[in-house]
């Protein structure tokens, strides 16, 4: 499940005294200090926020269900940023507090402002001029890596609250001057990627996507030209990086005469990839169909081009990023529900292994894996599936995590035939925010291959051209919007003309072909005891 968990538990030593002024500026920026907005008074002992907030880290590690209550420190952190002067205690805390070595830092924050009251754009202004945030700032020569990568982790998830006028109004040329000056210096790639990523958020407003690509064309060398070039590293954060820029550049902040990427990548040899078609709304997929990342809050899966049914079969994941990823196996009944945290193994349909939280997940229900470290950057998930022996094998690194076998039991109670074409298993992986890993299905040599025969995703796929381009986003619906739709095209599939009238309650506007589909009419719901054709 979607819960953003880390078995790590921060460092509850002893809590800081206060400051008031709740980011210290470095002693290169004393000439911005007389701009810098006081304070607001305090709602409750400062320390009483940093605990809970650490509290909320170390709790975060034990959700593993959807429907349970939020925990008592996430409610009483909600209570106080209820008041405004609350809201900037919780938010200033957060800034100093959550560590930079916690994988999950980032995502507790997209939490707490998750179940946070929304706030105004003035209160957002306040808080930037609060922080102080300008170009000066950002190019300090004693930087806190900590405090900055909070920032502008804060500045995406207000980014992805606010809207419209409210977002064009916070995103002002000191706070853009300040995301902007990681980027074009690249000091610290951990501030460079969130602050790429709240760029990206605010670019959600067209006026601000304007004005922030206006800015980088300005640029003699466009920073994210530069930073994309990092997407193949072998430093893990500066992988995250290019590959957020380069998506930027294909999706958002376009660079006349850059070929997009799509139209570059050498996919002549690719058979097997991560189906743009089936994927939740909020993912990234790389140019090449074989990496993947969440930025978004909402849990974001997908699956391969092709099931299997029979046989041995096997795959490779490199994990980029230590978080929550649910990483294995799904069937086309298996259902994505992205914004109630639901992904691959939380249905019967499907099996994963999620090695942050060091869990086996089946049907929404955990089966703890203690006698395993947690996954780790640069790590190689196995992920074995046996037709015939009826089981599932998940290593890391090569090293025998579990073998499971609830999917096939669960299916013969079902009476499901999982050797028909229409039930095979997908390769199939969902992620947490702020969360990457590559899949290798065979297009290069396998670092740690089973000890028994089995088959290989691309030796065995077969994709089109067509199939093959990973378009952006973008794109696609720019050619959606030109589709013309015939006059009397079946309301559901868009394709076929509509000749059936559904009875009794006589709705029409379908075709045969989805007609045939149907038990209950989809515009009233009433059960259809006879399907009428009409001559179209």
């Amino acid at each position: 499940m979607g819960s953003c968990c880390s078995k790590e538990p921060p460092n509850t030593g002893p809590v800081e005294p206060y400051v008031p002024s709740p980011v210290a500026v470095p002693s290169t920026t004393r000439g911005i200090t007389e701009t810098r907005v006081a304070a607001p008074k305090l709602v409750v002992d400062p320390r009483i926020v940093d605990e809970l907030i650490l509290e909320l880290l170390a709790l975060i590690a034990s959700f593993v269900d959807n429907e349970e209550e939020s925990p008592v420190s996430l409610v009483k952190l909600h209570v106080i940023a209820e008041k405004e002067e609350g809201w900037f205690q919780v938010v200033t805390s957060m800034v100093r507090i959550i560590p930079l070595d916690n994988p999950l830092g980032p995502s507790a924050i997209t939490i707490v402002f998750d179940d946070c009251p929304l706030p105004s754009k003035e209160q957002v202004i306040k808080l930037t001029q609060m922080l102080g945030l300008s170009a000066m700032r950002a190019l300090a020569a004693d930087i806190d890596v900590q405090v900055e990568r909070n920032i502008c982790v804060v500045l995406g998830c207000i980014a992805d609250k606010l809207a419209g006028p409210n977002s064009v109004a916070v995103l002002t040329e000191e706070t853009l001057d300040y995301m902007l000056s990681f980027l074009m210096f690249r000091r610290e790639p951990r501030i460079v990627l969130f602050a790429l990523i709240a760029l990206e958020k605010f670019a959600h407003t067209t006026e601000n996507k304007l004005t922030i690509k206006e800015r980088l064309n300005k640029e003699d060398d466009n920073p994210l030209l530069l930073l994309e070039r990092h997407a193949n590293s072998q430093d893990y954060t500066w992988r995250q990086v290019g590959f957020c820029a380069k998506w930027a550049l294909d999706n958002l902040f376009t660079v006349e005469g850059r070929c997009l990427s799509y139209q570059t990548v050498d996919m002549s040899k690719i058979n097997a990839l991560m189906n743009t078609q089936d994927v939740s709304e909020y993912l990234k997929i790389s140019c090449d169909g074989l990496e993947a990342r969440c930025d978004s809050y909402s849990f974001e899966s997908v699956r391969c081009t092709f099931p299997v049914n029979s046989g041995v079969w096997y795959y490779e994941c490199l994990i980029i990023t230590p978080g929550v990823m649910q990483i294995g196996w799904a069937t086309k009944s298996s259902h994505f529900l992205n914004h109630e945290g639901y992904g691959i193994g939380d249905d019967i349909y499907s099996l994963s292994y999620d090695g942050c939280r060091r869990l086996i997940w089946h049907g929404a229900k955990p089966t703890p894996v203690p006698d395993v470290e947690g996954w780790r950057p640069g790590d190689i998930v196995g992920c074995l599936i046996d037709m015939d022996a009826e089981e599932a094998i998940f290593t890391v690194n090569g090293v025998h995590v579990r073998t499971c076998t609830h999917l096939f039991e669960v299916s013969r109670r079902n009476n499901v035939d999982l050797k028909q074409s229409s039930q095979g298993f997908f390769a199939a992986a969902s992620f947490m925010a702020f969360q990457q890993c590559r899949f290798n299905f065979g297009v290069e040599s396998f670092r740690y291959p089973p000890n028994r025969p089995f088959k290989i995703f691309n030796e065995h796929g077969s994709l089109t051209d067509e199939q093959k381009r990973v378009v952006p986003r973008r794109i696609t619906l720019e050619l959606l919007r030109e589709t013309t739709v015939k006059e009397n095209a079946c309301t559901l599939c868009f394709d076929a003309d509509s000749c059936c009238v559904l009875e009794p309650c006589q709705h029409r506007g379908f075709c045969s072909l989805c007609t045939a589909q149907l038990k209950e009419c989809p515009m009233c719901r009433a059960a259809i005891l006879q399907i009428r054709v009409e001559s179209t």
